[in-house]
This record gives structure tokens, C-alpha cells and sequence, in this order.
């Protein structure tokens, strides 16, 4: 039986094209069993009908805050109460920045700030609007307030541009919703606490159109950010360029180069974080000079030499900062893998280092499964080769004894 079976959802609909894909959502969700009720906003009317979204869902369509009716009985409370959760999808900008700000001027807005059940938003927007500081900075705020969110995707978007903004797929949604409420009957033992964690490789610029980068997949952070969402930890996954999915109900910030992953953070932890780990893989080196335009082949030359510059040594200078009570990071090697992962640990003043290496082609980069080595002051421990997923709840554990008996030492 579906998690989902007899779960009531408030599903909510913002202007913008995405909203079709939201009637996919609504079949999947009843097929389920799930109980579903739309409450639109005015920008959406524009895009899909109340009778359309009425009939797959089997109910009457909301969207007046003071329809007199509705509100003989108090109905925009009535409904807060009636959900297990809320989903707003698509979530425009504009509905973000109203959620943010506490605004309640219509009936979704008045709907998210009435209810004590969970809220998930999937954005959706122009690649510029998302990546703009304000929304940015509202979808941080919201994050912070524990309001889950899936997306947005990036590719190809309906007015020509190219970049993060697509609304997840309605059965990335439906598998979101699901995973929320299986982890609902797990253990919510990192509950209150605010992990940060990166992934995937870093791209560093060469020219317009060339780049430095690794094959790293992103997989082992994703994997990590998602087993500790799912026992209730904050967990903010400020990601590299990759191909996989958003983790339910993790906010994830993406960046290409070493510089932008640095900087987002040391935005994510303003405030000392509980935990902090270093999946990323990030490129040693970068341009010393970028060039603005593409670099072209020299015809008296079967050479070419570039000037690189160290990157910032991200988890180091974080570690320095003291940005986060346990640090962790990963020491990506194909020789002499202990050796190397102990030393790095304590140049670096880490808590925890991962040895991984990287020379097996059955494990690591761009691989399911993987095998790693813990070590921290007092302990090594290899667990046995395993999925990515389920060697990320082991890691998990590890971590948050680590982080207990430090807790019970103070």
C-alpha cells in the first residue's frame, strides 16, 4: 500500500505554464488513494480550468478567500485543518515572496499560514528569477521555517532559456510526498538540527565554452542529504552541476564554480551549522585569467599552456571559521588511500574524513555503490560495499553518535 493511501492534500496551484503538470499530479496522487483538494490562484486560472482540475480530483476547486459560502463555516481555516500536507506546485516567484513575508491576501497565501501541517513547494520559474538574490533569499527564509521543497529542474524552459526553474516532473513530486510520509514513521532523531552538505563537481571556466571539472556524479551527497532530511535534520545541499533529482524536502543551492560553492556556504551557515560535510568533489585548480572569449587553435602550434591558480580549500577554511560543530569531508584517492586521508584530516582540522578510493571502477565516481573507510580521532571503520543510498543512512549514524558524545562531553 502506497504511503500516501487516505492522506489528505491541499494542493495549490500558482500562475505559470507548469500549472498543466499539476493535473498529472492530481491523477497520480488519487490513483494512490490520497484525498485531493485544488485551491487556485488567480494568475493560475489563466492556465489550466477549475472544471478540468475539479473533475480529476473529485471535488469542488477553491481559490476566493471570502467566498461567502465557503466562509459561512470559516472555510479557508476548515481546509488549513483538513490537510496531512500542503503542496504548492508550480510555486511562482511572486507566490514565494508573498509566503516569505508572512502576506495573507489570498486564499493559498492565507491557506500556508493557517495550517500547522507541513508545507512543500515546487518553484517554478524563469531560470533569471530563480537565480535572482530575492528569491533566493525567500527561499532560504522559507527552508529556515521548515517549508520543504523539490526543484526547481533545469533544461529547457518555455520561453527559450536554458537553466535552473522547470518544475519537477509530477512523479518526482508524487515520490517526494511519498518519502515525507515514510520518513514521518521513522526515527526524527536530528530533529532541530541544520546540516550542510556538498556535492558534485565543480566547473571552472576556461572560456566561454570550455571548462575544468571531474567525473564526479554527485550521488554520495545527494544520497547523504537525504538520509538525514528523512530523520528530521535542516539539511541545505549546495550542489555542483549534476543530473539527479532534488532530494525531498532539501533545500538545494547550485553553483558551478569552487568560488560560488564557498560563498553559498558560508551563506548557508551565518549561524554555526550542527554539521557540515564535504562530498563535493572540487577542482584544485582554476584559470589564473579567464578568457572572454572562446580560445582558438593556434596554427603554428600543437600546444597550448594554461596558467592556473589554487581554488579556495573550501572545507578547510570553513574548519578554520569554526562554521560548523562536526566537520566532515571526503578524501577522494587512488594510492596510498589511508595514509593520505589520515594526514588530511588533521592538516585540514577535520572531525571526520571518508577515505574513498577512487581507482576501483566498481565504486565512486558516477557509480550505485560505493565502499568507504571512516576515520576520526578515535575510530576507523570500513563498512562493506554497498548501495550509495543505504551506505548514506550507515554514514548518518556514524556521524551523529560522533555528534552526541560531543554534545554529552560539553
Amino acid at each position: 500500500m502506497s504511503n500516501l493511501a487516505q492522506k489528505r492534500i491541499l494542493l495549490g496551484i500558482t500562475g505559470g505554464i507548469a500549472a498543466y503538470k499539476s493535473i498529472e499530479l492530481i491523477r497520480l496522487l488519487s490513483k494512490a488513494g490520497a484525498q485531493v483538494q485544488v485551491v487556485l490562484t488567480d494568475g493560475a486560472k489563466a492556465f489550466v480550468t477549475e472544471m478540468t482540475l475539479q473533475a480529476v480530483s473529485g471535488h469542488p476547486v477553491r481559490s476566493a478567500l471570502l467566498d461567502p459560502n465557503a466562509e459561512a463555516g470559516m472555510g479557508h481555516i476548515e481546509l488549513a485543518k483538513w490537510a496531512d500536507l500542503v503542496v504548492i506546485a508550480p510555486a511562482s516567484a511572486d507566490f514565494i515572496a508573498r509566503y516569505a513575508q508572512g502576506m495573507a491576501n489570498d486564499l493559498l497565501t492565507t491557506l500556508c499560514l493557517a495550517t500547522e501541517s507541513p508545507v512543500l513547494i515546487a518553484p517554478a520559474m524563469n531560470q533569471a528569477m530563480w537565480k535572482h538574490p530575492a528569491t533566493q533569499a525567500n527561499s532560504q527564509l522559507l527552508h529556515e521555517r521548515g517549508v520543504m521543497s523539490v526543484g526547481p529542474a533545469d533544461g529547457a524552459q518555455a520561453c527559450g532559456d536554458i537553466g535552473p526553474g522547470r518544475m519537477s516532473e509530477p512523479s518526482d513530486l508524487y515520490n517526494a510526498m511519498d518519502a515525507h510520509f515514510s520518513a514521518s514513521r521513522q526515527e526524527q532523531d536530528l530533529l532541530g538540527q541544520h546540516w550542510v552538505i556538498t556535492a558534485g563537481p565543480t566547473m571552472e571556466a576556461i572560456d566561454p565554452v570550455r571548462y575544468i571539472s571531474n567525473h564526479s556524479s554527485g550521488k554520495m551527497g545527494y544520497a547523504l542529504a537525504a538520509a538525514a532530511n528523512a530523520r528530521g535534520a535542516s539539511v541545505t545541499l549546495i550542489s555542483g552541476p549534476v543530473q539527479l533529482p532534488s532530494p525531498q524536502g532539501v533545500q538545494v543551492v547550485p553553483v558551478k564554480s569552487a568560488d560560488a560553492m564557498l560563498a553559498a556556504c558560508v551563506n548557508a551557515m551565518t549561524s554555526q551549522a550542527d554539521v557540515f560535510i564535504g562530498a563535493a568533489a572540487v577542482a584544485d585548480f582554476k584559470m589564473k585569467t579567464v578568457c572572454d572569449q572562446k580560445m582558438k587553435k593556434q596554427a603554428d602550434s600543437d600546444e597550448l599552456t594554461l596558467t592556473l591558480v589554487k581554488n579556495p580549500d573550501i572545507i578547510a577554511t570553513l574548519a578554520q571559521q569554526n562554521r560548523a560543530k562536526t566537520m566532515v569531508g571526503f578524501a577522494a584517492e587512488t594510492h596510498n588511500v589511508l595514509e593520505y586521508a589520515k594526514s588530511k584530516r588533521e592538516r585540514k582540522g577535520l572531525d571526520i574524513i571518508i577515505a574513498n578510493d577512487v581507482s576501483r571502477t566498481d565504486i565512486g565516481f558516477n557509480q550505485d555503490s560505493n565502499q568507504v573507510t571512516v576515520i576520526s580521532a578515535n575510530d576507523t571503520w570500513t563498512p562493506d560495499k554497498a548501495a550509495k543510498s543505504d551506505l548514506a543512512v550507515q554514514l548518518v549514524d556514524f556521524i551523529q553518535h560522533h555528534l552526541s558524545n560531543l554534545h554529552s562531553s560539553q
